[in-house]
């Protein structure tokens, strides 16, 4: 299979970092461009709800539904779901291997695999850190105001930090530099 190479794209990938392949891709999502140059940094979350939460990269904050990066850079959420495709991913270490995400199935649930024995962590950007946040069952509140900047930067490989109030989803970044060649 031939692929063309396409200006980097970060995919948000859920999974254990030892799996080669696996269900769960409809939980997997996908920035077209790079995220952290167009976050707002955490001491300026203010500004950011002062603007209606609308970041000057122009993209939406949702306060019930947010993303920090490794440096306590906020994030704009990646599109979900994954399209079912093949994906030449790598983690910009030694290993490039092709990412084949399946269509979802009846049930929703979409299968993913990785070739040649590659496992997520081969093919995840250690230096990349994201995690999702969402407020805590009972929680008052959940934002980026009770995060600590402290906390950040966020070394490679090492969990993201908790937030008060908020439940935390890690993800794995892979870093995607083509896609299939269909034509």
């Amino acid at each position: 299979m031939k692929f063309k190479r396409i200006p980097t794209q970060f995919i948000a990938a859920l999974g254990d970092a030892a799996a080669t392949s696996g269900t769960g891709a409809e939980a997997w999502g996908i920035w077209r461009v790079d995220p952290g140059p167009r976050g707002v940094p955490l001491d300026r979350y203010g500004r950011l709800k002062d603007a209606l939460n609308i970041a000057p990269a122009k993209w939406t904050f949702d306060k019930a539904d947010w993303w920090l990066e490794e440096h306590g850079l906020i994030m704009e959420s990646p599109e979900f779901p994954l399209a079912p495709g093949k994906y030449l991913v790598t983690g910009d270490r030694e290993v490039e291997a092709v990412l084949t995400v399946h269509a979802k199935d009846p049930a929703g649930v979409q299968r993913w695999e990785l070739s040649d024995g590659a496992t997520i962590h081969d093919v995840t950007h250690l230096a990349c850190r994201s995690a999702r946040y969402t407020p805590a069952l009972g929680a008052s509140a959940c934002g980026p105001i009770k995060a600590r900047q402290s906390d950040f930067p966020v070394w490679a490989g090492a969990p993201m930090p908790a937030v008060e109030g908020c439940n935390k989803q890690d993800y794995a970044v892979l870093l995607v530099i083509g896609v299939a060649d269909v034509g």
